[in-house]
């Protein structure tokens, strides 16, 4: 791919360059960008196209960057280019989406090509534009999952930023590496699930001696029910089948074991108590849940 103005710089005066168009020998991709190859061009050329056309200083972001770096596995129907903030893109242009950034200086990758944010600040590009906290912790733990960074990176990064959407639950899912009874993510269970609507208290981290130890997130050990908070970030491998023999044991010996992660607490903790409460009065409990404010969905009666 080679822009109308790289052409110039190297010699190629605009007759030669439109006898090169005008024969086929080169094709016009965008306003002024040329492919000076015959057949479909890879992704890489599409991504370098777009670069060209967006002019100075843009880069591949967004999804983009992340299918770049595999972080993700489908490029989607949009290149997705970043330009400087002092800079606007007039002309609307086909198939891509242009976004601008201040702070692209700081965020860029030194040396990648095609030009590409870092694979960090690219995490937290999809988190600042993910529709619903789930698609925001996806983002989080693919990147983890798949060993391309590191939560204590992410966090680093996340520091930087001003302003950013879904910043709690992030900063509660990179608190959450480290396995602790009291975790952002088993904290805000307890205040905006359990205490804001009324539940029953349940036994944190609740020891349970057998063949093998294991540790219980919130147990309510009065109606045989379990609750597992998942705050580890790519959990995969062992940990999975753990995960799974301990539900499968706990059924066997009656007990019911909802599992909840980072987006369901902070991005809808009322549907997770409407949930919970639900159970729990199946399971025996004759308490009332109790709405935690006007857009709370629990209602009187819910838990008949």
């Amino acid at each position: 791919m080679v822009s109308r103005a790289q052409a110039l710089a190297c010699g190629l005066n605009p007759r030669a360059l439109e006898w090169r168009v005008g024969s086929g020998r080169w094709r016009r991709v965008h306003a002024g960008v040329f492919a000076t190859f015959s057949g479909p061009p890879s992704f890489e050329a599409q991504v370098w196209a777009a670069i060209l056309r967006a002019g100075r200083g843009a880069v591949a972001s967004h999804r983009t960057a992340a299918y770049l770096d595999g972080l993700c596995d489908d490029p989607g129907s949009v290149i997705h280019i970043t330009v400087p903030a002092d800079r606007y893109v007039q002309c609307k242009i086909d198939g891509v989406r242009v976004h601008q950034a201040h702070r692209l200086p700081l965020t860029r990758h030194p040396s990648k090509n095609p030009p590409r944010t870092r694979l960090d600040e690219t995490v937290l590009d999809l988190v600042d534009i993910a529709p619903h906290p789930r698609d925001a912790e996806t983002w989080v733990t693919a990147a983890c999952q798949r060993r391309l960074t590191t939560p204590e990176r992410l966090a680093d990064a996340l520091g930087r930023r001003k302003k950013i959407r879904w910043r709690p639950m992030v900063e509660a899912m990179l608190s959450d590496v480290a396995d602790g009874a009291q975790s952002p993510l088993e904290l805000r269970h307890l205040r905006r699930v359990e205490r804001a609507h009324g539940l029953p208290t349940g036994c944190r981290q609740r020891r349970v001696a057998g063949q093998r130890v294991i540790w219980i997130d919130v147990d309510y050990p009065e109606h045989r029910l379990r609750v597992e908070l998942d705050g580890r970030i790519g959990h995969i491998g062992e940990g999975r089948f753990r995960d799974r023999r301990r539900d499968n044991r706990a059924t066997v010996d009656g007990h019911a074991t909802l599992r909840y992660g980072h987006a369901d607490v902070f991005g809808d903790p009322c549907g997770v108590a409407k949930e919970q409460a639900r159970v729990l009065t199946t399971r025996g409990w004759t308490g009332h849940p109790r709405s935690c404010g006007p857009s709370c969905p629990i209602r009187p009666h819910d838990h008949q």
